[in-house]
């Protein structure tokens, strides 16, 4: 995230610009060490004015930080996806393809959609498929052209048949989902989880709650 206590301390009065690399400083061998480093980007890239919480808009200094620290994907539907509404949706992916950084969960139209929601990752012949949903965009309405995928059911049980057919040897499913603060996953999280795993994904990985939930391995 981008609150504005960490816009502040990026920016670099003397030649007015951001920077982020101090952030990334200590997580930069951990990022090398994987064959893809996945991280949620709960802000939007929508350009000056950049402010924290409630309504984020980053320096695009982040996203280029973070790839040059390692970060190869983000995600990007999460309830802060649509902060500054379809024209910071769209600006935001713009960034992230200008920057080589791959992404999935948010789009700039249904035909991006249909060409991106499945992010196929592959490496030394394994290939992995990402998949990214979020419970809300805090009430913001997503106005078309622009897609942010919710958690819907029946929509994810398509996007999983649908990534069926690409060969994958992993689906690994990103939701954005619970509550803050809660250390306990909510049943609507487990039930959800339930379900995905019938589908047959592989991994979810969720985000949110802004403190660590407890890992589990189901075989």
């Amino acid at each position: 995230m981008g609150h504005d206590s960490q816009i502040g301390s990026a920016y670099q009065a003397s030649t007015d610009t951001y920077d982020y690399s101090e952030v990334f400083t200590y997580l930069q061998p951990e990022l090398e060490a994987v064959d893809f480093a996945v991280g949620n980007l709960e802000v939007t890239l929508a350009g000056p004015p950049f402010k924290g919480y409630p309504q984020f808009s980053s320096p695009d200094a982040l996203a280029v930080a973070a790839r040059d620290h390692g970060m190869d994907v983000l995600v990007t539907a999460n309830n802060h996806s649509a902060d500054r509404r379809s024209p910071g949706i769209v600006r935001t992916l713009q960034v992230l393809d200008s920057l080589g950084i791959q992404h999935t969960g948010t789009f700039a139209s249904q035909a991006d959609r249909d060409a991106n929601n499945l992010l196929v990752l592959e490496k030394m012949g394994v290939r992995v498929g990402l998949l990214n949903y979020t419970f809300s965009t805090n009430g913001i309405p997503v106005a078309p052209p622009t897609i942010v995928n919710r958690i819907d059911r029946e929509q994810m049980a398509a996007d999983v048949r649908a990534a069926e057919a690409d060969s994958l040897d992993k689906l690994i499913v990103f939701v954005h989902w619970g509550r803050e603060y809660e250390h306990t996953p909510y049943r609507t999280q487990t039930s959800l989880s339930e379900y995905l795993f019938g589908l047959g994904v592989d991994i979810i990985v969720g985000a949110h709650p802004h403190v660590i939930q407890p890992m589990v391995w189901d075989r």
